[in-house]
């Protein structure tokens, strides 16, 4: 598995995905619930949206809007099996495990930091 720092470097060679970006109302609803209810929200919808290894709607299951996670999902490209299969190269013939859960977490929250320091 690929390091984070390592990660997002090659993300933002791909027009499509360095193209989210986190805006005033997503930054506003960070700031009102915190860090901690963010990373909170993005374990519950990993968890509930891509663990299995047959998630309901795989490919279609993450929106693009909504919520700064989903943005932040598809903007590392941990949107669905089929994105976490072709960059991470982790199988989507198999239930996520705890490392690979807390990787793609930990992921989507270093982008989602990088947004908000940019943004201060």
């Amino acid at each position: 598995m690929k390091f984070i720092p390592d990660a997002l470097n090659n993300l933002t060679k791909s027009r499509f995905r360095s193209s989210f970006k986190l805006d005033c109302k997503d930054l506003d609803y960070l700031n009102r619930i915190g860090i901690k209810t963010i990373e909170s929200h993005a374990r519950d919808f990993v968890f509930q949206r891509l663990a299995s290894r047959r998630p309901e709607n795989d490919g279609r299951q993450t929106p693009f809007k909504g919520h700064p996670v989903f943005k932040a999902q598809h903007a590392t490209a941990t949107c669905c099996r089929n994105c976490l299969k072709k960059w991470y190269n982790i199988s989507k013939n198999k239930n996520l495990d705890t490392d690979e859960i807390d990787f793609i977490v930990k992921f989507i929250m270093a982008w989602i930091k990088k947004w908000q320091i940019l943004k201060k």
